[in-house]
Parts: C-alpha cells; structure tokens; sequence
C-alpha cells in the first residue's frame, strides 16, 4: 500500500485550489457578457423615451460603479490572505 507523505498531499490540495479557482474565474467570465445590470425603474425611465443610446450609457455606468466595491473587498481579502500565510510560514 502507497502512503503519501505530507509534502505531496499539500502540493497536490495547493493544485486543486489553483485549478478550482482557475476553473471559476474562467465561468465566471463566460457568464458575465450576458448580464446587464440596471434597475426597474431606470428601465422604465429611459426606454420610455426611446432613446437607446442614454439607456445604454446608464447601464454601463451602472456596471462601472458595481465593480469598484467588488475590487475593494478582493483587494482586501487577498491582503489578509497574504499576510495569514506570512504568519503561518
């Protein structure tokens, strides 16, 4: 009977955390073309005009705003996971 040593049960977890997160972000990508973020009332607001073009513009700023609190809280969680790992090394 094989017994792996420690060494070679922690590289092998290290690859399927890389390969999981490597597999989300890519499903993650994949999906993201197809949403489109505004709300009700904007919608109804801008498309009652018909003019498509304000519509769109509303809905990109709408996208724009949503990712900076998204890249804050990732920035702030992977500096916590930096320094967790610094601290257990």
């Amino acid at each position: 009977m094989y017994i792996k040593s420690k060494s070679q049960i922690s590289k092998t977890k290290s690859i399927i955390r890389k390969w999981s997160a490597s597999i989300f972000v890519l499903i993650c990508f994949l999906f993201s073309s197809s949403v489109k973020a505004q709300c009700a009332m904007c919608r109804a607001a801008l498309t009652s005009e018909g003019n498509t073009t304000t519509a769109a513009a509303v809905n990109d700023g709408i996208v724009y705003l949503m990712v900076i609190p998204y890249l804050l809280v990732a920035g702030i969680g992977y500096a916590i996971y930096r320094m967790k790992k610094n601290k257990s090394s």
